[in-house]
């Protein structure tokens, strides 16, 4: 169990770490470029992302269904709370960055389409909700670690 614990919690800081970087750095270099010019660095930026982040967010998912009913007290409450938070980074997901990433593929090659709507402020959003379910996802995960750690703390993380 412990080392399905320990992979859970690197999953969950590359959920984070990985959403959190593209937040302060592919976000606002997406806001700073002209349209054409972001749906050309759009497609090239997405296309690793796609592949592997499902995998780690069902991956940490079902490390933490694992381990959590074999852990007591807030440790197991935490692990749950982090399944949750990651189905909230797969639902924003599926429901909202990725019809817009599908959107921004689907453009032919060559000059935006006349009163082709832009999607950036959308994603941004949709992106910033996500990353916020991440971070919550992986304090849970370090608070349910200092849990198991040092159970002297149970009494104030319940």
């Amino acid at each position: 169990m412990s080392f399905l614990f320990a992979a859970a919690l690197i999953g969950s800081g590359l959920l984070a770490g990985t959403l959190f970087g593209v937040a302060v750095g592919v976000v606002p270099a997406f806001a700073a470029v002209p349209a054409g010019e972001y749906v050309r660095i759009h497609r090239v930026v997405g296309a690793g992302f796609d592949r592997v982040m499902p995998f780690i967010v069902i991956a940490t998912s079902a490390g933490d269904l694992i381990v959590a009913p074999a852990v007591g007290g807030p440790a197991r409450v935490l692990l749950l709370a982090a399944v949750v938070l990651q189905a909230g980074v797969a639902a924003t997901s599926q429901l909202g960055n990725v019809p817009i990433n599908r959107r921004v593929r689907s453009l032919p090659a060559g000059p935006l389409p006349d009163g082709w709507a832009d999607p950036r402020s959308a994603w941004r959003r949709w992106h910033l909700l996500r990353t916020s379910f991440a971070l919550t996802a992986l304090t849970a995960h370090a608070l349910a670690a200092l849990s198991l750690i040092h159970p002297a703390l149970e009494g104030s993380l319940s």
